[in-house]
């Protein structure tokens, strides 16, 4: 977890400006959860990126998802994430949710239902996985 935060950390100081960024409500709604302190730290970060409308698109989607059992239904708000990303045309997903998101396994079937939803597919991914390259190369 100490290492999740602190790679988002550095993605957020160096790489965030190089995107567009946007949140849906869903987001808000899980960053003013827990401690009321740490909540509050989580929305100021967040204030300012704009908020993704809602649209019955996205809830046709995300019932996709759990019809086709590619998420249990316990997890109708990561249907939701991905839903709202695919509607929107959102290049990416960013997420540390590796169980029910960002997770080599069930993406393809993710795919398949934005394939036959008519959506392009978004990037979905860990912060790590969109760090900017560090390594330099040896001739």
């Amino acid at each position: 977890m100490a290492a999740h935060q602190l790679l988002t950390h550095k993605w957020w100081d160096t790489e965030r400006t190089n995107y567009e960024l946007v949140v849906s409500q869903y987001v808000i709604d899980e960053a003013s959860a827990g401690d009321p302190t740490l909540a509050a730290e989580r929305l100021q970060s967040l204030d300012g990126i704009p908020l993704l409308p809602d649209a019955p698109e996205i809830t046709q989607i995300a019932k996709e998802i759990i019809s086709r059992a590619i998420l249990p239904a316990k997890a109708q708000v990561d249907a939701l994430h991905i839903a709202t990303v695919a509607h929107h045309r959102i290049q990416y997903l960013l997420t540390w949710n590796c169980k029910h998101i960002a997770n080599a396994k069930i993406l393809p079937r993710i795919h398949q239902v934005l394939t036959d939803a008519g959506v392009p597919i978004p990037v979905i991914c860990t912060p790590e996985e969109l760090l900017g390259d560090d390594s330099e190369t040896e001739d």
